[in-house]
């Protein structure tokens, strides 16, 4: 007799149900709960136990999570914010990004990747986890404060570059008509000009009208999200970057914060699903022959950017020991690192083997960078009570 299907609530309870698992042993080992996501893929997933074999519904949620992080981000963007981290981290973070692009994209080249491998790979290396960052960062003391404040800056920037290198990378894998890539290019300030007039004249007053009722804001925010991103997927470009341009819309609102806080639970929903998804699709054949490569690249990040970061800092007059701090915070690749690992394999900008290894080596500049920071740094997840910090 055939195997019945799975159902979406079958999937839904091995995956939570797992995560829950998975989580409470992260926890006491002190790892972040992103890392569980992506393991807990791997072993359920088609290439490990084979419990969930319907990738799709994985996947296909998975993106609405990153659609959703992607609008809360753009929801951050207050004009007011963006000034002054332009103003005090602009500098820093552009040169050390530039310095990892390079550095990342000269030693994969020079191991024998081909160009394109090694330019996807030099730009996924420039960024760090906003997720690790924040989820690690205390903010009960003044010193920590300070630090937070230059972490955020410096992850609010780079999250600005990975937008704009996400765009770049969906336009560089168009492979059609010569008509239809005008049409892309074109489409972003279509994009941003519907979506300030609606957000000037509708949604303004929508808000302004009804802002005591939650449950419609809540809706309306929501609608707005996908909207923007159906409306972008129709010009050609991905959701995601429509969903960016529906938060930067919103950002200037005084309910701009509590939007962005009332959707946190839902983008977390779907988040664990585009983690889950990322370890799932984890080819364990290649594992054999990624893993020194992998290996050699996770720990190049994790000694390169504590030491860029470090230098670039002190020179910019902050004291050596929180340079240096904040160096050791940033010195992971991140979640944007994956996407666009993702998206690149999706184009077929880069072999399977190749876009293993640097999922590895992300995944394992997580989990160093986690036990590193947690050891030696005040965190919330600390092993003692001396370092442990809200």
């Amino acid at each position: 007799m055939d195997q019945q299907p799975h159902t979406i609530s079958h999937v839904m309870f091995l995956i939570f149900s797992g995560t829950a698992v998975l989580s409470t042993i992260a926890l006491f080992t002190r790892q972040s709960l992103l890392v569980v996501y992506i393991i807990l893929g791997a072993i359920l997933g088609p290439w490990g136990l084979k419990l969930i074999s319907h990738g799709n519904i994985v996947k296909q949620s998975g993106e609405i999570g990153i659609i959703f992080l992607l609008f809360l981000l753009g929801l951050h963007l207050q004009p007011q914010n963006l000034f002054h981290s332009l103003r005090k981290m602009s500098l820093i973070t552009l040169s050390s990004s530039f310095i990892f692009f390079i550095t990342g994209f000269v030693t994969c080249y020079a191991f024998g990747l081909t160009y394109k491998e090694s330019l996807i790979i030099g730009i996924a290396g420039m960024f760090s986890s906003t997720i690790i960052g924040l989820k690690l960062l205390p903010t009960t003391i003044l010193h920590h404060q300070h630090t937070g404040e230059l972490v955020i800056s410096i992850l609010l920037l780079q999250d600005i570059i990975a937008i704009g290198s996400i765009l770049a990378l969906q336009i560089i894998g168009i492979r059609s008509e010569s008509r239809d890539l005008i049409l892309i290019i074109i489409a972003f300030p279509i994009l941003l000009t519907v979506a300030y007039l609606f957000q000037r004249y509708i949604l303004a007053w929508l808000l302004a009208k009804f802002d005591k009722i939650h449950e419609y804001i809540f809706i309306l925010s929501i609608g707005w999200c996908l909207f923007m991103a159906e409306f972008s997927h129709a010009f050609g470009l991905s959701e995601e970057i429509g969903a960016f341009i529906a938060g930067v819309a919103l950002a200037s609102h005084p309910i701009a914060f509590y939007i962005a806080e009332s959707l946190k639970p839902l983008r977390d929903f779907f988040l664990v699903l585009f983690f889950f998804s990322i370890g799932a699709s984890f080819n364990f054949d290649y594992f054999r022959q990624v893993f020194a490569p992998a290996c050699i690249l996770a720990a190049f990040s994790l000694m390169l950017k504590p030491m860029i970061f470090n230098w670039l800092l002190q020179w910019s007059g902050e004291v050596k020991s929180v340079s240096w701090e904040i160096g050791v915070r940033l010195g992971q690749m991140s979640e944007f690192s994956l996407l666009v690992i993702y998206m690149a394999l999706e184009n077929h900008m880069m072999s399977p083997l190749t876009a293993h290894m640097a999922e590895a080596a992300i995944i394992f500049t997580f989990i160093i960078s986690c036990y590193w920071t947690v050891m030696q740094y005040p965190t919330p997840l600390a092993v003692t009570d001396k370092l442990r910090r809200d």
